[in-house]
């Protein structure tokens, strides 16, 4: 039982912090956590399917497809059974927390908005001397000139 005494000397050992959250617990039904080879089965089958769904998203960074979010879910599938998995995406919310609010910042929205500008003005000087030195002709039908 946790006195209001104790929590006050957990409190204190963490540096006036309150005490960790519980220890991260297998989403498993209780039959399956019950027998030692069935949750063994259960874990080996999640462990699959979040590869599974992680490597879909590995594929889809490069084909069409939202990559980072299948990535995410995977690793969100695989924090239901270890607590690894759990303590890396947990980590990863509060990165892209802190990201989310960085990118608020007005200093760092002007910095993105200006180097996007700087881009678009590069890229359409680009596209522009291209139609302007060939016309509006795909590369690969450019004869030599």
């Amino acid at each position: 039982m946790n006195t209001g005494s104790d929590r006050e000397t957990n409190e204190s050992a963490t540096g006036g912090a309150p005490a960790e959250e519980t220890p991260h617990v297998s989403k498993a039904p209780a039959f399956i956590k019950a027998n030692r080879s069935l949750h063994l089965s259960w874990q080996v089958g999640v462990f699959i399917v979040g590869l599974a769904v992680i490597g879909a998203g590995i594929a889809m960074l490069v084909l069409p497809g939202p990559g980072w979010v299948a990535i995410f879910a995977g690793l969100a599938i695989w924090a239901t059974e270890f607590a690894w998995a759990h303590l890396v995406l947990r980590w990863t919310k509060r990165k892209v927390s802190e990201a989310a609010q960085k990118a608020l910042d007005p200093k760092v929205r002007r910095r993105n908005i200006i180097l996007t500008s700087v881009g678009l003005v590069v890229a359409g000087a680009l596209i522009g001397f291209y139609l302007w030195k060939y016309g509006l002709v795909l590369p690969w039908d450019i004869k030599d000139q």
